[in-house]
């Protein structure tokens, strides 16, 4: 198993570290789909999901594949998540390796270790399901896409960010950043 890396660890910017988890979706036929994440440590931003029939492997390394392909994220990434048998899949920890990313997962027993990744699931499932469920596969896809693509990530407001969505939280991050750098670079050539 791979040590906690996150116990020690306050990111400073988007894309050092993220959290995943994966949780069930009922559908209506008594059946279940099942919902991967990865949401960015520092904005909470949601940047890799999926929705799959099965909780294989490639249920979570599909939705890392996501991040690899819209984020681009650098070596030394902390992919941090349970100790759940996903994520301890070769074929996931090869993909690790091979991008550079570093593993951490929740120390045994201590669910407060991956909060983060529950809260959404806690804040997906109240405000999408109120203990219904999803017609099908298909209908959890779709309306998982519109409440991480188009809520979640956009309007959804977090206390934890100063009342701001995760996309205006790493929009402000970024605009400070430049402003400091605007303003270094003036002071070098002075």
């Amino acid at each position: 198993m791979s040590p906690n890396l996150l116990r020690d660890c306050t990111p400073t910017c988007p894309r050092q570290a993220l959290v995943g988890d994966i949780t069930y979706l009922p559908l209506q036929n008594g059946q279940w789909a099942y919902l991967a994440t990865w949401q960015d440590h520092f904005s909470r931003r949601v940047v890799g999901w999926q929705v799959a029939a099965t909780m294989t492997a490639e249920l979570v390394t599909g939705a890392l594949n996501k991040v690899l392909v819209r984020e681009r994220p650098s070596p030394g990434l902390i992919v941090h998540s349970d100790r759940g048998g996903q994520y301890v899949a070769a074929e996931f920890r090869q993909m690790l390796d091979r991008h550079g990313f570093e593993q951490s997962m929740s120390r045994a027993g201590e669910t407060y270790d991956n909060a983060q990744a529950e809260s959404l699931f806690s804040r997906y499932k109240a405000e999408l399901l109120e203990g219904g469920s999803f017609a099908d596969l298909e209908q959890a896809r779709s309306v998982t896409f519109s409440y991480l693509e188009g809520y979640y990530n956009r309007v959804r407001r977090h206390s934890a960010l100063g009342y701001q969505s995760p996309e205006e939280f790493e929009r402000a991050y970024y605009q400070r950043t430049q402003a400091t750098e605007a303003l270094t670079s003036t002071k070098e050539r002075t």
